[in-house]
């Protein structure tokens, strides 16, 4: 049984959303999932699991959430070379470029995308949250 763990910040619901989906598709796997906000997720952690979902929505300018979930990322990035990740987030302004920069950031740390990276544009419909499942299933 594979480990996945679901690591997201939400400050609408709309990403939070995202996240119950991706746990939806790993568990329907067969995983073993554990869900974690930004503070209770630390670098110590990722060698506990198989594969990481991250979810943060764009923010300010199209970066990272600044106050709980980049200090969290910046703390794992050393402990991502050849981990399975999966990024995931929703967006309200701008066109999709704190995505673009972040799996670059990822693969600059050798972290695996093991499938493309899912973003909606404010609450995720039925295409986005089907999206998020295959992430999940795809991390499982």
């Amino acid at each position: 049984m594979s480990k996945v763990a679901v690591v997201f910040w939400s400050g609408t619901g709309n990403t939070e959303a995202m996240a119950d989906a991706v746990v939806s598709g790993a568990k329907a796997k067969g995983a073993d999932v554990s869900v974690y906000s930004p503070s209770e997720f630390s670098a110590s952690m990722v060698s506990q699991f198989d594969a990481i979902a991250f979810g943060c929505p764009s923010m300010g300018a199209e970066v990272l959430e600044e106050t709980e979930f980049e200090p969290m990322f910046t703390n794992v990035e050393g402990s991502l070379s050849g981990k399975r990740i999966a990024l995931f987030g929703s967006w309200g302004w701008g066109g999709g470029a704190w995505m673009t920069d972040w799996e670059a950031r990822c693969r600059e740390d050798g972290a695996v995308l093991v499938c493309p990276s899912v973003i909606c544009q404010e609450m995720p419909d039925d295409a986005a949250i089907a999206d998020c499942e295959g992430l999940g299933a795809a991390l499982a």
